[in-house]
């Protein structure tokens, strides 16, 4: 899908504020609503937008330790490869996890209540997986940015 100015400016106020109405966003992007609602659909529908999503403090509701934790696997195979995803997959507390190149093969966020919480995911959940070579962890002292909205100006280049 080809985006113009118009997409780019639509993706932009969708990524600061997905609540906004229709008729507020063909306003702020200089449509009538009938297009802009067309617009917004054929992004839906492409994938470029791919759900709306509330965004929650995670300290707030108790939730404020954020573990790196760096997976090396035994072996890099397939097989190894969709066992280790398929077990992170239904795992509350793992926010990411990225396949990585580099020292070690995978990246993972996990958020936890606290240390106690992220010793047993790492004991009763992360160890017994099958192929794991090595886990290291890292604990964040501070978060110093986080972002949701993904930068678009490259979209018009």
């Amino acid at each position: 899908m080809k985006l113009d100015e118009l997409d780019q400016k639509i993706l932009n106020c969708l990524q600061e504020n997905a609540r906004i109405s229709n008729a507020e966003l063909a306003e702020e992007v200089g449509l009538s609503a009938s297009p802009c609602w067309r617009r917004v659909r054929a992004l839906e529908d492409a994938g470029v937008v791919r759900k709306y999503a509330a965004i929650v403090e995670p300290k707030v509701i108790g939730l404020p330790v954020n573990v790196f934790v760096s997976v090396t696997l035994e072996k890099q195979v397939e097989d190894w490869l969709e066992r280790f995803e398929a077990a992170l997959r239904d795992r509350p507390e793992v926010m990411e996890c990225y396949l990585m190149t580099g020292e070690f093969d995978y990246l993972l966020r996990v958020v936890v209540p606290d240390l106690q919480a992220y010793e047993k995911f790492v004991l009763e959940h992360l160890t017994r997986i099958p192929g794991i070579a090595g886990i290291k962890s890292s604990f964040a002292l501070k978060q110093v940015q986080y972002k949701t909205s993904l930068p678009l100006g490259h979209l018009l280049s």
